[in-house]
């Protein structure tokens, strides 16, 4: 469940930050996503869970060369904040759903009787 509470005329700056204990994903300053369960935080892409993985891609960064930060920089992380959240709640479907079928998976290849065909 997101909670959202847009203060009028300005954007406020991205936090972007997971709370896998308490189930939760900070967007920004009037933004949180509550709710999130445990399991969506154990499917990983190589050493991060995928939330911490989207998240990490919509960091505003700042490019060292003044030149290229001057001219190409566009990229603002207001501009991109629904569609992020819309695709945070399509990983963290897929997340629940591959460790739920990963796990059962683990648990058939265990169970001798289900090998035994």
């Amino acid at each position: 469940m997101a909670s959202y509470a847009p203060t009028a005329g300005t954007a406020p700056k991205p936090i972007l930050r997971s709370d896998p204990g308490a189930g939760a994903v900070i967007v920004d300053a009037d933004t949180q996503i509550s709710g999130i369960p445990r399991e969506a935080w154990e499917y990983r892409l190589g050493n991060r869970s995928a939330i911490d993985w989207v998240l990490d891609q919509h960091k505003e960064k700042k490019p060292r060369d003044p030149t290229i930060a001057a001219k190409f920089n566009t990229y603002r992380f207001a501009d991109y904040k629904e569609s992020m959240i819309a695709l945070l709640a399509k990983v963290v479907r897929v997340s629940v759903d591959t460790v739920a079928i990963t796990e059962a998976m683990k648990k058939a290849a265990r169970d001798p009787a289900s090998s035994a065909g």
